[in-house]
């Protein structure tokens, strides 16, 4: 079968890579075309339509100033689409381009998947009725998003959440501090996002934290789309090393982290790592979004658990000072620590088991035999 999986930034492209790995394990004759990153591109074994690198714009003004861009992107993924004719189209979060890509795709035949919901249930819950017209199947990998779109009469299917699988899959670096060059003080894990708005926002707040704990090693979570050299500009002379591809094992060894907000605030939660969540953007963004989004808290841990599990600082909060506030509480109250681990605790038992990517490779199989029959 033939498979066309587009995802738009880091965290999908991790995720569709391991898809393509399941499905591949399940549909030995598949063959696969994609709009990714690197870890797809690997995974796949050919070079992206289009690569996430130059995909990513996150806020309203941001977006606005990008409109040729994602026109310009949009176009090339349509007009590839139709000369391929796949026969099974899979989405990866991303809802700007995605859905868009989907009415599309609905109108030219071609069947639908969407891996990762977009989170409509947090603004602009009316695209729900769109999904339900150009979308087939959707997975979801949040819990409590089942219920939501069964108050719409739409059936979905939870697979449980794809982390789980990177995790599992990781195999720890037992020389990781010497490699890095780092020494036997406890480590304070940077994490300021994949995209250049946050780190640009966020980084230089982090980077002053330095100052303030001088008994700690603080070390840089890279994102993959940017050089060392970019980091250099934020960080000067100042010793805090910047690592790529080694996340998972800068929290394992890490007593405390600050984390933008996304998709890292949960991969810190399951590597039980406690953390205070961050979050800035362009003002006017900020402003809108007050008025656009439905949801009590920013943080995927705190949306999951349904209760404040982890401390978030936003906006005017989300300052250097306010950062080592929390920061100092997670490392010397041992209460406080506790209380965040044992709220951990109640987030893994949410999210299940790994295996989220194997779930929806063997339902896309399986809704498209029950289709050719």
């Amino acid at each position: 079968m033939k498979y066309y999986l587009i995802a738009g930034e880091t965290s999908g492209d991790l995720h569709g890579a391991n898809l393509i790995h399941a499905l591949k394990r399940e549909d030995r004759q598949a063959t696969f075309h994609i709009v990714g990153g690197d870890k797809m591109k690997e995974a796949a074994g050919l070079q992206p339509v289009i690569h996430t690198s130059v995909m990513a714009y996150m806020g309203f003004i941001e977006v606005l100033k990008n409109l040729g861009k994602i026109r310009r992107n949009l176009k090339i993924i349509k007009s590839d689409i139709q000369k391929i004719k796949p026969d099974i189209l899979i989405l990866i979060d991303f809802p700007g381009l995605n859905l868009k890509i989907a009415e599309f795709a609905k109108k030219i035949g071609i069947h639908t998947c969407y891996y990762i919901s977009p989170k409509i249930w947090a603004w602009n819950r009316s695209r729900v009725h769109k999904i339900k017209k150009v979308v087939d199947h959707m997975f979801c990998i949040l819990p409590f998003e089942v219920d939501f779109y069964k108050t719409y009469s739409y059936r979905v299917d939870y697979v449980g959440n794809p982390l789980l699988d990177a995790i599992a899959a990781h195999t720890p670096n037992p020389n990781f501090t010497e490699r890095n060059g780092l020494n036997e003080r406890p480590i304070i894990a940077l994490l300021p996002g994949s995209r250049q708005m946050e780190i640009e926002k966020l980084l230089p707040e982090m980077i002053d934290l330095y100052y303030l704990f001088p008994a700690h090693q603080f070390v840089i979570a890279g994102a993959p789309d940017f050089s060392e050299a970019y980091y250099s500009q934020f960080i000067g002379e100042l010793p805090i090393p910047v690592v790529f591809q080694q996340t998972y094992d800068l929290l394992q060894h890490a007593e405390a982290a600050v984390v933008t907000s996304g998709t890292a605030t949960l991969e810190t939660a399951i590597l039980k790592v406690p953390q205070v969540v961050v979050y800035k953007a362009n003002t006017i963004t900020v402003w809108i979004a007050k008025w656009l989004v439905n949801v009590k808290f920013i943080s995927l841990v705190n949306l999951i658990n349904g209760f404040l599990s982890v401390r978030e600082l936003i906006q005017e909060d989300c300052n250097t000072r306010t950062i080592a506030d929390e920061l100092d509480e997670l490392i010397n109250n041992p209460a406080l620590r506790s209380s965040v681990l044992e709220n951990y605790d109640i987030l893994a038992e949410k999210l299940g088991e790994p295996g989220a990517s194997e779930k929806t490779a063997k339902l896309i199989v399986a809704y498209s035999s029950e289709r050719a029959n």
